[in-house]
């Protein structure tokens, strides 16, 4: 057995989706529409959604937070698993992809359960924080724009509380971040993202190689 994670080719993929992914009718048609978008690879991948999910469940959330919203399929994936009275605040800076994701939800009946706060993350999070938020959430997903991502974070771990979870996408970031010829602003922020988050003390992490990589924080 190889000590390193299974790099999947497209048969295992394919196999892995088979024989684990229960993707409701409404995710599919999100799922559906939104790659036939430009910036279609903004989507997080079905596994990852479930897996999400499956978080809120294990984790009993009832008050969610979300950073990056796109078309909706994570906010589906959260709102869905939350209990009856459970809430996601969403944040994203863009009203008319958003608008993509306010019909999903409302055509998964989950609209009231979901919060969509339109302008800079970065703003809406000082707000929530300003407004004795802090240590009130149970989960936070972050899926934004790469140079904010310790912003972001720093914020989440102020709003969540202990023993909340922070989930971190792209943290593998196609692999740049291991290539120091690659300098562009957004490999150099996950780069940067990633040493803050494994010298960070106040949490615990496990970096996964779901997807394009993503982490797992859990507030001490």
């Amino acid at each position: 057995m190889t000590r390193q994670s299974l790099q999947l080719d497209d048969a295992v993929y394919n196999y892995l989706l088979s024989v684990s992914l229960r993707e409701s009718q409404i995710l599919k048609e999100c799922r559906t529409e939104t790659a036939k978008l430009p910036l279609a690879r903004m989507q997080i991948a079905p596994e990852q959604g479930q897996f999400i999910s499956f978080l809120i469940t294990l984790l009993n959330v009832n008050k969610a937070l979300e950073i990056g919203v796109y078309t909706g399929y994570s906010s589906l994936c959260i709102a869905t698993a939350l209990p009856d009275n459970g809430h996601l605040d969403a944040c994203d800076i863009d009203s008319e992809i958003t608008a993509i994701a306010k019909s999903y939800w409302l055509k998964a009946g989950l609209a009231e359960k979901i919060s969509l706060h339109i302008g800079p993350a970065i703003s809406t999070l000082d707000k929530l924080i300003e407004s004795n938020q802090s240590d009130t959430y149970d989960f936070a997903f972050i899926d934004a724009h790469k140079p904010e991502y310790i912003d972001y974070y720093e914020r989440a771990l102020q709003l969540i509380r202990k023993g909340g979870v922070i989930l971190i996408d792209n943290v593998l970031w196609s692999g740049y971040p291991v290539n120091l010829e690659i300098q562009d602003e957004d490999t150099i922020a996950i780069r940067q993202f990633n040493e803050h988050l494994h010298s960070d003390e106040r949490v615990m992490i496990s970096m996964l190689p779901v997807a394009d990589g993503i982490t797992l924080v859990l507030k001490r």
